[in-house]
């Protein structure tokens, strides 16, 4: 179970208000790149809370509820293709989270960051490498994203279900590039994501 060693260490120097972040659909070639930010309890323990990739997605779905209903404040935002396009996805990925931050209620005073980069908040943001597996506030936050984003998914499988997107998310599959391929790149596709189509191989 995760425990709040880095929380603590924080609010042991004064911080009083503690959010998690973390993004989700970074390495996808469709759709949003989703944030969430949440703010925990302190102390806090929810069985089965980890990094989001490492469990079920039913397991995604049942401790999203168990979050959503726990949680002092949580939010969920997202950079569209088209800025995900003009700007690259590392700015687009830290302005996803900058956005969640901004909606919660109360305003955190420490925001901790999933990854090697926080650029812009407008309080104190340390970015924490595999911060998901560490800490329950960021872990917290990869779950919300995830099972947004997947669900935003299965919506737009319904708009374009040649592609599939219900099936792998949109990630970077043999099935969704030979569905590209075929049927060419839609509107809900990162351009800027399509540089395979130019040669022979797999998208890396």
């Amino acid at each position: 179970m995760l425990q709040y060693t880095l929380e603590n260490k924080y609010a042991a120097e004064g911080y009083a208000v503690i959010c998690g972040t973390d993004e989700a659909g970074r390495g996808c070639l469709a759709g949003p790149v989703v944030a969430a930010a949440c703010i925990l309890p302190a102390g806090l323990m929810i069985d089965g809370l980890n990094d989001s990739k490492k469990l079920s997605p039913k397991r995604r779905e049942a401790l999203y509820d168990v979050i959503t209903v726990s949680a002092l404040s949580y939010a969920i935002s997202s950079s569209s293709v088209e800025e995900i396009d003009s700007m690259n996805i590392l700015e687009a990925s830290q302005l996803a989270m900058r956005r969640a931050v901004s909606e919660l209620s109360p305003a955190p005073d420490l925001i901790l960051v999933d990854g090697n980069i926080a650029r812009g908040f407008h309080v104190r943001a340390v970015p924490v490498v595999h911060g998901d597996a560490t800490s329950p506030s960021i872990a917290a936050a990869s779950i919300l994203a995830k099972v947004y984003r997947d669900r935003l998914m299965v919506e737009l499988d319904r708009e374009y279900p040649e592609y599939g997107f219900a099936k792998h998310k949109a990630y970077c599959t043999a099935e969704h590039e030979a569905a590209i391929r075929k049927y060419g790149v839609s509107a809900c596709h990162r351009k800027t994501f399509m540089s395979f189509l130019t040669r022979e191989g797999r998208h890396r």
